[in-house]
């Protein structure tokens, strides 16, 4: 198992008040270049429902549809070793450093996709930070006891900063 270091660029910009942070990208992710890139994700189905839009289709809309609603969006881990896209085999993290973000932006609550990403995010970033996380349920399709209208519901909480 090879090291692999995090392709994607953080979404972001001055106006972001809430960063979303995964855990890493994945297979299908890192091939097409950007975050939530497996098709049966629903990542892009729950903020597409969330923020009252249409689901992009593209990452420019992807793009447009985060930085809109003031949304930033990165992974905890700049490089580990991962076989696969299985959160359960990463080992041997780095963590991204968030610092960059933070002074350049408005954040104002950072939530984690998941229990993997928000464990490392408590482990690594949150002694830097010193902002609390909250963990929201996986968009993964490994999280298959969440149904669509579910992590919709959930993840709503998102609209609150």
């Amino acid at each position: 198992m090879n090291v692999i270091i995090h392709p994607i660029e953080p979404v972001y910009n001055k106006d972001s008040k809430i960063l979303i942070l995964g855990s890493f990208p994945s297979v299908k992710s890192r091939e097409n270049g950007f975050f939530y890139g497996h098709p049966q994700n629903r990542f892009w189905k729950v903020i597409a429902a969330v923020c009252n839009q249409e689901i992009p289709q593209n990452i420019e809309q992807k793009k447009a549809l985060l930085l809109e609603h003031h949304i930033a969006v990165w992974d905890v881990i700049h490089s580990c070793r991962i076989e696969g896209s299985a959160d359960s085999s990463i080992k041997n993290v780095v963590a991204n450093d968030i610092s960059t973000i933070m002074k350049e932006s408005n954040i104002e609550k950072i939530f984690t996709n998941g229990k993997k990403a928000d464990a490392l995010y408590k482990k690594h970033i949150l002694p830097e930070s010193g902002i609390v996380s909250v963990c929201l349920p996986s968009t993964s399709p490994a999280n298959a006891a969440w149904t669509l209208d579910k992590l919709i519901e959930a993840w709503k909480i998102i609209m609150n900063y």
